[in-house]
C-alpha cells in the first residue's frame, strides 16, 4: 500500500466513524517489514521474514473513549469493525479528560528530513544478509579452546505509518534499522559458563559496521572468567555507557505525566527545583539528523520541540500528553522522549577508570528494581574491581542499594563516550559513594 493509499483509507475510516456517532477520531495506518537470520555452528538456525499492515483507531464518543486495532483493511470489514467499536464504546464510563490535542499544538508539515530511513531498504539481497551473519560467527569460531558456543544474527526492519485526526492533523513517518548481534559462551572456572553478547546497529545498511561483534563478544566473555564477590563497602561506581539506561530509566519514568498524576513518582512537585547533581544537564532534542529518536511529531500529532529536561541538576520539564495534561491542568508537551542528550565532561571511559583509587566498573545489571514512588532501588551488578586506576579482576553476584535522588546527586564525572546507536545517548558515568553488598 502506497503512502497516498494509506492516507485515502485513513480518511475514509475517520469519516465513517464520524458518520456513525463518534465526535472525534484519530486513525493510524502502518506497515512493517522485518527479516532476521540466526546462525549457529555454521548452519542456519532460524530464518524469519514478516510483513504486516495494521489500522488503529481512537474513538471519542459521548465523552467516552476507546482504541481499537485490526489487520483487516478492506472497506467492508473495516466499516463493520468501526461500527461495532463505536457501539461498544457507548457502554464505557464517561471520561471528561479524553479528547484530541488542541489543533494549534499539531505539527503543521514541511519539517526537515531527519535521516531516519534507508531509501534502498529493499535492495539488500537475502543471500547477503545470511553471509553477514555467517561472517560474524566465523570471526571467532574455533579461535579459542574455551569457546562452548557461538551464535550470530542479522536483522532489519522498516516501519511506515500515516496518521490523520478529525480536528485537522495529517502526518506520516518512516524509519528503518539494520543490526548484527553475536553471543558467545565460554568455559569458566568450575561449572561457570560466562557469556556475552555484542551488537552493532545502523539506520542505513551501508553504515552498518559488519565486523567486530564476534571479537568483542568473545573478549567480553573471557574477561568474565573467575568473577566473584568481593567485600561489601561504599565506593565509587563507574557505569558503562551501554548499561547506564538501567539506572537512568527510573529517573525518566518519574517525569511521566501518568506517574505524576497517580502519585507514583519521587519527583512530584519538583519543577524548578535542584533534584540532581549540577553536573546533570540533559536536553531532549528531536531534530538530530540520523538520531534514533528523531521525529517531527509524537504519537498524538503534537509537534516536537527541543527542550531542556535538567539544567545543572534543576528539573525543567515533565512529559505530559493531552490526557494527563487535562488531569494535571498542565499544557501538553508530548508524553514521550525523543533523543536524550547529556552534557558531557572531558574524560573518556579509560580516563574515568584511571581517576578511581578503589571502586567498581559496572558492565551489567542482573535483576533488581526501583520503587517509583520513593526512588529506593536494589540491583544486582557485574563488572570489575578497579584499584589505583586499573582494572584488577572481575566481580559478580553483588548488589547496589540506595535512592535514585541520592545516586543522581552524587555524580562524580560524566564521560564523553556517548552512545549514538540509541535514542538515549548515554555516556559512561562515575557516581560517588555507592553502597555495594557482597561478602
Amino acid at each position: 500500500m502506497t503512502k497516498e493509499e494509506k492516507y485515502t483509507l485513513a480518511k475514509w475510516a475517520m469519516n465513517h466513524a464520524l458518520e456513525n456517532g463518534a465526535q472525534e477520531v484519530s486513525v493510524n495506518i502502518s506497515n512493517n517489514q522485518s527479516s532476521s537470520v540466526e546462525v549457529r555452528e555454521e548452519k542456519i538456525d532460524k530464518l524469519e521474514q514478516a510483513l504486516q499492515s495494521n489500522l488503529s483507531i481512537r474513538l471519542f464518543v459521548d465523552n467516552k473513549y476507546s482504541s481499537h486495532s485490526t489487520s483487516r483493511l478492506n472497506k467492508e470489514d473495516l466499516a463493520r469493525f468501526i461500527e461495532e467499536a463505536i457501539e461498544g464504546t457507548k457502554y464505557l464510563s464517561e471520561d471528561e479528560f479524553r479528547t484530541l490535542p488542541k489543533p494549534e499544538l499539531y505539527y503543521k508539515g514541511d519539517g526537515p528530513d531527519l535521516g531516519s530511513l534507508d531509501k534502498n531498504f529493499g535492495s539488500v539481497d537475502p543471500e547477503e544478509k545470511i553471509q553477514v551473519a555467517f561472517a560474524a560467527e566465523k570471526e571467532i569460531l574455533g579461535s579459542n579452546e574455551r569457546i562452548i558456543s557461538v551464535s550470530s544474527s542479522y536483522y532489519d526492519g522498516l516501519n511506515e505509518r500515516v496518521m490523520v485526526t478529525s480536528n485537522g492533523f495529517e502526518g506520516d513517518t518512516a524509519n528503518s534499522y539494520f543490526g548484527i548481534y553475536t553471543n558467545v559462551s565460554v568455559k569458566g572456572d568450575g561449572d561457570a559458563r560466562p557469556e556475552f553478547g555484542w551488537g552493532e546497529t545502523a539506520i542505513k545498511y551501508n553504515d552498518l559496521k559488519k565486523t567486530g561483534t564476534g571479537t568483542t563478544a568473545l573478549k567480553r566473555a573471557l574477561d568474565k572468567i573467575g568473577a566473584k564477590k568481593i567485600e561489601s563497602g561504599t565506593m565509587p561506581m563507574i557505569v558503562e555507557n551501554r548499561v547506564v539506561g538501567r539506572i537512568f530509566s527510573p529517573l525518566m519514568n518519574a517525569l511521566d505525566g501518568s506517574a505524576i498524576q497517580q502519585k507514583n513518582s519521587f519527583l512530584i512537585d519538583k519543577l524548578g527545583e535542584k533534584v540532581a547533581s549540577e553536573k546533570l544537564t540533559l536536553t531532549d532534542d528531536p531534530f538530530i539528523i540520523g538520531g534514533r529518536g528523531s521525529r517531527l511529531f509524537d504519537g498524538e500529532g503534537i509537534a516536537t520541540k527541543k527542550r531542556t529536561v535538567f539544567e545543572k541538576g534543576v528539573l525543567k520539564r515533565y512529559y505530559i500528553d493531552t490526557y494527563y495534561g487535562k488531569k494535571l491542568e498542565m499544557e501538553p508537551n508530548s508524553g514521550s522522549t525523543t533523543n536524550l542528550v547529556f552534557e558531557t565532561g572531558d574524560k573518556d571511559l579509560d580516563a574515568l577508570i584511571a581517576s578511581v583509587k578503589r571502586g567498581i566498573f559496572v558492565t551489567g545489571f542482573n535483576g533488581g528494581n526501583s520503587n517509583g514512588s520513593t526512588g529506593d532501588f536494589s540491583y544486582g551488578i557485574e563488572g570489575f574491581l578497579v584499584e589505583n586506576g586499573e582494572i584488577v579482576k572481575p566481580v559478580t553476584e553483588m548488589n547496589i542499594t540506595g535512592n535514585m535522588k541520592t545516586l543522581w546527586a552524587n555524580i562524580g564525572e560524566i564521560g564523553n563516550d556517548v552512545r549514538d546507536d540509541s535514542s538515549w545517548r548515554t555516556p559512561s558515568i562515575l557516581f560517588n559513594d555507592v553502597d555495594f553488598s557482597g561478602l
